[in-house]
């Protein structure tokens, strides 16, 4: 099953998880969009720096620090995503309330892991 993602923080910087999530969800054949601060590519994937009515996401994986994450809730709920991942250090009870009120699921996993263990 493909599992079209947004990554939601994305830099472009090649040390940071978010870019390297990035790079092993396409090898893996997951088709991606995604969102950061600064514009650009990371190999065919553009990065842009608004929020887009993406269609049929199946998958958000989070790379925001809670305190960043409140300006996009209405947006991440209004995708309808089967899952939203909070990867390690942007885990929010808020938003947990949000989601599962929405019927939304979520997690607290590292989307890396999930991806080499074939859990994702």
């Amino acid at each position: 099953m493909v599992k079209k993602t947004l990554v939601l923080g994305v830099s472009l910087n090649p040390d940071r998880y978010s870019n390297m999530a990035v790079k092993r969800l396409t090898s893996n054949q997951v088709e991606v969009v995604a969102i950061g601060s600064k514009c650009g590519r990371i190999g065919k994937v553009l990065i842009e720096k608004d929020s887009f009515l993406y269609k049929d996401i199946h998958t958000v994986t989070l790379y925001l620090n809670k305190n960043r994450q409140s300006d996009y809730y209405d947006f991440i709920i209004s995708l309808k995503p089967k899952r939203v991942i909070f990867n390690p250090g942007t885990e929010n009870s808020e938003f947990y309330k949000l989601l599962k009120k929405e019927s939304i699921s979520y997690m607290e996993a590292c989307t890396l892991v999930l991806l080499s263990t074939n859990q994702y």
